[in-house]
């Protein structure tokens, strides 16, 4: 025990101590230098904001960033951006990474994935179009038939030609709708709107349980409240009825020689002559 105080307190052994906390310095410091160069360290650059860009021209907007990209993920489908919109990217923006890090992306596909016609016969226009946009299709034209469920979904077409529920089509496609009009087949007589203002016209064709289609002025109109009808289609006789919900076109003028022409009685009259 007391060689090994003498040999601690000794010349030799002072001398390997600083010897081996020299080299062990050297060696850490040369060490840390080298990890520093080989890992770039205190080198950082900030990640872009890449979402919304064409997966087409980030070569050239990364070329003088020293960052590198990968496509990790193209399954997304979206209808309203384009293919190769970029997503999402790792790391997000604005964080700090090393030179030459790589960016992962995810982009919109290029070609849309299939999916199948969801049932829509029954459904009301509302509901239906929820139904199309989760599925990821859009309404196209709106189709009225005679049927007293009004707004419920008849049928579905593409193109005019009918489609059924589970037909394979890709996301995107125009589905239109056939739809029923509220009226059915019912038949009503055509109204006689003669010599009526506008005004009275739209009342007379809502109790008829008729639309107002074109509303066409001639020249002498300066205030349409003042206005009368002279003309309409279809005509009205006393045999020929239309569907409920169907259009009458009216014809309107401030012209007392306009409206006495076309008086339909006088027509009548001169008929019978």
């Amino acid at each position: 025990m007391k060689f090994l105080f003498e040999f601690l307190k000794s010349k030799i052994f002072l001398i390997n101590l600083v010897v081996a906390a020299i080299l062990l310095v050297t060696t850490f410091g040369f060490t840390y230098r080298w990890l520093s160069s080989y890992t770039r360290h205190g080198s950082s650059v900030s990640v872009p904001d890449l979402k919304g860009m064409q997966i087409g021209k980030l070569d050239e907007f990364l070329k003088n960033k020293n960052l590198r990209y990968k496509i990790a993920d193209s399954t997304f489908f979206d209808l309203t951006k384009p293919p190769g919109t970029i997503i999402e990217q790792d790391p997000r923006p604005n964080e700090k990474v090393k030179e030459h890090r790589t960016i992962y992306l995810s982009i919109i596909r290029s070609t849309p994935p299939g999916v199948k016609i969801p049932d829509l016969e029954d459904n009301s226009l509302r509901q239906a179009e929820a139904i199309l946009r989760s599925y990821g299709l859009i309404r196209g034209q709106l189709i009225y038939k005679p049927d007293l469920a009004k707004n419920a979904v008849l049928e579905m077409q593409i193109k005019g030609r009918k489609v059924e529920k589970g037909d394979e089509v890709t996301k995107g496609t125009v589905i239109d709708l056939v739809l029923g009009d509220g009226f059915g087949n019912t038949k009503v007589s055509i109204p006689q709107l003669y010599n009526l203002d506008l005004d009275e016209a739209l009342f007379v064709l809502k109790a008829s349980s008729l639309n107002v289609g074109a509303v066409v002025m001639d020249g002498t109109v300066r205030d349409s409240s003042k206005a009368r009808v002279y003309k309409q289609f279809p005509v009205s006789e006393s045999e020929k009825t239309i569907s409920q919900g169907e259009s009458v076109d009216i014809f309107l003028t401030q012209s007392e020689s306009v409206i006495r022409l076309n008086d339909p009685d006088s027509k009548i009259e001169n008929n019978e002559e």
